[in-house]
């Protein structure tokens, strides 16, 4: 059986590539990757070994490949060190995007959509009992 290393990236359809760089660059400090051997389509943003690939959306309701019951994702995690996600939780409100705060009690983690409405997740495991 094969094994994988990690997730290399995320494929996600986005109504403005444009848009949707300049958003991931700015809000997640993400950078531009491999532009200069693919161009525009698709655009990856990432940084370490994370990445993005953002795809221009076909139709206005895009639907599975053909003989496929494919179902959404859920979300696409970020992980951080706690410094690191505090510092998330003050540039989203800086930046006036509402963002919920859930405890896991093994991590905690904010949700928040970006522009297309994909809901993306910062958590961190160095959890402090007396965080709220």
């Amino acid at each position: 059986m094969p094994k994988v290393e990690s997730i290399d990236h995320v494929a996600l359809t986005v109504r403005d590539i444009v848009r949707s760089v300049a958003w991931y660059q700015r809000v997640l400090g993400l950078e531009r990757l491999h532009e200069e051997v693919w161009g525009d389509v698709p655009a990856i943003v990432g940084i370490g070994n994370t990445a993005l690939a953002l795809f221009p959306i076909q139709e206005a309701d895009p639907k599975p490949p053909s003989g496929h019951d494919t179902v959404a994702i859920v979300h696409v995690a970020f992980r951080a060190t706690r410094t690191h996600f505090d510092a998330a939780k003050a540039e989203l409100e800086s930046l006036g995007i509402e963002f919920e705060f859930k405890d896991h009690q093994i991590s905690h983690s904010i949700y928040f959509f970006d522009p297309d409405g994909h809901e993306l997740e910062i958590t961190t495991y160095e959890v402090q009992p007396d965080d709220l």
